[in-house]
Formats: C-alpha cells, sequence, structure tokens
C-alpha cells in the first residue's frame, strides 16, 4: 500500500489555514508565493521542501511537521535606524482571553499579539468548544464562546505549556460546580505557590486541592463574599482571577491590595465594556459591581506592551543606536526613564495621546547614542507604579554597557537572576551574590558565541540584545521561549538594521 503523504499534508496546512481564517490568496501573500501554488500544497500536487514546510508552520502558527527547535544566528555589532512600533500587551491580551469566558456573546480583540502564549490559549479554548478566528492580517481575533463548555475535552498538552490557564478558575467556577484544569506551565523562575489565588477565589466558593497533575475544582454556591477581599500578594494575576469571579457575582465586591499593573487595567476597562461596573482602576482598591450574566457583542482594543516597549529601549540603548520607538505607554514605563535618566541616557519625547483602549497614555520615543553610567542606588522592582518585575532584567545588558558597578536585586523570583549570568560567556562581568542578587561591572566589549537559551522570557531576550552589540557571529539555540511573549521579535529588529537569521538543524 501506497501512503499518499504530500496528500496528508495538504489536508493538514487546509485545515490550519481555515482555522486561522486565511484565504488560499492570503497565505500565498504570507508565503510570497501564488494562490495556485498553495491550492496545489493543499491538493498533495506539490511538492514541498522543508524550509517550505517550516515557512507554512510558521505563518499558519502550527508545526506541520516536526521540525525540531528555532535558533537565532546573530551577526555583531549592530547599529539600528528607523521606527518602529510597540506591539500589544502579550499579558493583557491572555488575560482578555480568558475573561473572554465570562461573556456568552462575542469579543473582537484587536491587534493581539500573535505569540505562542496566545496560541496554546487558543488551542485550550478550542478544545473546550470555543469558536476563535483571525479576521484579517492586522492580528483582529474573534471569540465565541459555546453555550456548554466540554472540559472534558481540554487540550492538557496545551494547559500545560502556559502558566496563563490558572486565569480559567476566576471565569469557569461560575460556569461548572466542579471541574480539572492541568498544571500550569510556563518560564522556569522557581516555585511559585497558587495559594493567594486561593485567598482570592474562597470567599466565592471555590475550593482547589492539586492532585496527579491537576487542579481539582469545586465551587460552593452558597458562600458569598461577606467582606472585603484582601490580596495576600499584589499579583497581577491574582487579581485578575479575583476580578473575573467578581464580575459576574451580582452585589458589590471590594478587592484591596490589587495590583493596579497595565494588564489589570486592561482587563477592567474590557470588563466595564461587558458592564461590569469597576470604581479604582489604577488604584490598590478596587470595587466590582458584578452582574448575573453578561451576553453582550463587545469590541476591545488592548493598549501597547510597557515590557516590549522596554525591549527595543534596551536594544537601543546597548547597540548605542538612534531609533523611534512610537506607541510607547509612558505611565507604565516613568520609573525606568527616570532611572535611564540618571545614568545619562539621552532621549526626547512626544506629547502624550491616547491609545485605542480610550484610556492609556502613550507617547513616541527618540532615542541617541548616550554615555551611561552606573546608577548611584540599586536598582530594583515594585508593584505598579515602581518599575516594573519584567523590566529589571533589561538593567542587566544596560549596566553592562554603563561605566561602574551596578547592583540588581531581583526578589520576586527565586532563580531569575541566575540567568544573567549568562552575560559572562558574551564577555560581560556579572557577579552573583545571591540567588535575588547580581552585581553587574562595566562597560562591556561583548563578543559574540553561542548560547541555548535560558528558560525564561525576559532573560532569554536580553542575551539576544546583548548578541545584537557583540562582535562577530552569535548563536542562540532552541528560542521558543522568546516566541512565547514576542512577536516575529528577530524579523522586527532586523527591519531596524540589525542581523538576524532564524534556522533549524535539519
Amino acid at each position: 500500500m501506497t501512503v499518499d503523504y504530500k496528500g496528508r499534508i495538504g489536508t493538514l496546512i487546509r485545515d490550519a489555514r481555515m482555522h486561522r481564517g486565511l484565504t488560499q490568496s492570503q497565505l500565498a501573500d504570507q508565503l510570497g508565493t501564488s494562490q495556485s501554488a498553495v491550492n496545489r500544497m493543499e491538493k498533495g500536487h506539490q511538492n514541498l521542501s522543508l524550509e517550505m514546510l517550516a515557512r507554512v508552520g510558521e505563518a499558519l502558527d502550527s508545526e506541520i511537521v516536526e521540525l525540531g527547535p528555532t535558533h537565532l544566528r546573530v551577526q555583531g555589532p549592530t547599529t539600528l535606524t528607523g521606527s518602529i512600533d510597540v506591539k500589544t500587551s502579550k499579558n493583557a491580551g491572555v488575560a482578555l482571553l480568558c475573561a473572554t469566558l465570562l461573556n456568552r456573546g462575542r469579543t473582537t480583540l484587536r491587534k493581539v499579539a500573535r505569540i505562542e502564549e496566545v496560541n496554546r490559549l487558543l488551542e485550550v479554548l478550542t478544545s473546550l468548544g470555543v469558536k476563535t478566528r483571525w479576521l484579517n492580517a492586522d492580528n483582529d481575533l474573534e471569540i465565541v464562546p459555546p453555550h456548554h463548555l466540554d472540559l472534558s475535552n481540554i487540550d492538557e498538552d496545551a494547559a500545560r505549556r502556559t502558566r496563563s490557564v490558572i486565569m480559567f478558575l476566576g471565569p469557569l467556577l461560575h460556569r461548572e460546580e466542579t471541574f480539572e484544569l492541568p498544571y500550569a506551565g510556563g518560564c522556569n523562575l522557581g516555585t511559585r505557590t497558587v495559594e493567594p489565588h486561593m485567598t482570592a477565589l474562597r470567599p466565592f466558593g471555590l475550593e482547589v486541592k492539586a492532585t496527579d497533575g491537576n487542579y481539582h475544582a469545586q465551587v460552593n454556591r452558597a458562600i458569598e463574599p461577606n467582606r472585603p477581599i484582601v490580596l495576600t500578594e499584589r499579583g497581577d494575576t491574582v487579581t485578575e482571577n479575583a476580578l473575573m469571579a467578581a464580575a459576574l457575582h451580582e452585589g458589590t465586591t471590594v478587592i484591596r491590595n490589587a495590583s493596579s499593573n497595565y494588564m489589570v487595567q486592561d482587563l477592567c476597562f474590557y470588563l466595564q465594556k461587558l458592564g461590569v461596573g469597576i470604581e479604582g482602576v489604577g488604584t490598590t482598591t478596587l470595587t466590582v459591581t458584578g452582574v448575573r450574566e453578561i451576553d453582550v457583542d463587545v469590541d476591545y482594543a488592548p493598549s501597547e506592551d510597557p515590557i516590549e516597549a522596554m525591549s527595543l529601549l534596551a536594544a537601543a540603548i546597548v547597540t548605542k543606536s538612534s531609533i523611534t520607538i512610537r506607541r510607547v505607554p509612558i505611565e507604565f514605563l516613568e520609573i525606568e526613564l527616570a532611572v535611564l535618566e540618571e545614568m545619562g541616557f539621552l532621549y526626547e519625547r512626544s506629547e502624550e495621546y491616547v491609545a485605542r483602549n480610550g484610556h492609556t497614555r502613550l507617547v513616541d520615543i527618540v532615542t541617541h547614542p548616550s554615555q551611561l553610567h552606573a546608577p548611584l542606588d540599586k536598582i530594583h522592582p515594585m508593584p505598579f507604579p515602581g518599575l516594573n518585575i519584567d523590566n529589571l532584567p533589561f538593567f542587566a545588558v544596560i549596566a553592562a554597557v554603563a561605566d561602574g558597578q551596578t547592583f540588581l536585586h531581583d526578589w520576586v523570583y527565586e532563580n531569575r537572576a541566575i540567568y544573567l549570568t549568562e552575560l559572562t560567556k558574551l564577555g560581560g562581568h556579572v557577579k552573583l551574590l545571591d540567588p535575588h542578587r547580581v552585581m553587574i561591572e562595566g562597560p562591556t566589549s561583548f563578543t559574540g558565541t553561542e548560547l541555548v537559551c535560558p528558560p525564561a522570557l525576559r532573560p532569554a531576550v536580553v542575551i539576544l540584545l546583548a548578541m545584537l552589540a557583540s562582535k562577530g557571529t552569535s548563536v542562540l539555540r532552541s528560542t521558543y521561549v522568546i516566541h512565547r511573549g514576542y512577536e516575529d521579535l528577530a524579523e522586527r529588529l532586523n527591519l531596524l538594521g540589525a542581523q538576524i537569521e532564524t534556522f533549524r538543524d535539519f
């Protein structure tokens, strides 16, 4: 019997294309080929190289065949030029995807970041019976939940590859009295307890036992909040879970010690469009007036990502480049910029304007090559409005090109600071004082080398940025973790003049 491999691959391509809501012509445009060629692929009449299969897989956010991990080859040192727009927030996007489970109507999210974290959540949602569809090349996304969710069919593999699935607890406790979720995965940042989530959700009757690799959840409808909920951790996802639980609780819920970070604010603005009353957005006390049921068609545009904006600022600083970074969410970067100014960073910024969500303040920033020096005090993160926890790692590579000693204190995660010592392999002088603290001596003349990508998102990007400033050729292997949080980062840096090549070991 002859196996029709080309026919099977063609069927996979067709199904993946239709799932992404693309026409044959739209896929052909992304591949730089003709509609007739795509038609032949889908009918199994086209010979396909491994390179073309990889390109098709990337265009459709789907591994058509298992080709192994992607790597990046970087030629440096680089000087960047030109302009770039900051993309919408990854962390807001994943929270909003979870929150669409509250709404029985149609949600359209604008310019969603097409990153691996979003892809995994879409796979989980689809397995539950949610209909999701990319509407156009602008990354507008349509989400339509079913009347009944099929939790028995959850895609466990996709769920275990994202930590965001824990934010299903808040919405699901209103839909089901008992349910299970696979253990959350994501970045390797040390042990993270889910107890703060339980503190936030127990007042709504939720109890969770963790056994056999799953969260076993049970809801007692007789239990309702009878006093303000005080979060034991001012965490972003904890606050988001509490907000989503309160959204469908009739009456008023007060949440204290709430995060006021950017993704929480975007979730608040979305819930307000669903008809939920929320007072105190941007503060640590949120007063939520919930509703019995939400069934509305809603259109929402999440704001831009301050962490990506910081990544681009760091890229410009370490390569001593002048670039224009547009649509920077300034209210979530003011502390970072104040620290950079103290270190000698030179830049210009435009007048403020409003993001598409109607609330967040944006500016355009023009960077200038600057001679930096170490700050007088240590650099450490704090909850908003302090320096963002996810932006702290970028100060490691910035400090490496500054004169003097810079002390970084990453008190939040048990071992993320350890990954920053990988900069020493590129010529940096990074001394690990303990799992939370590093001392960095600059300035550094980076030299290219080959490294395996750290298993944490922001340190991985820090290594990539250092490679931009490194003399010679660098190779960063197994870069999936970067794709979890950034959309086409290498390609977008290339548009600014970087020389980054994506490749696989065929």
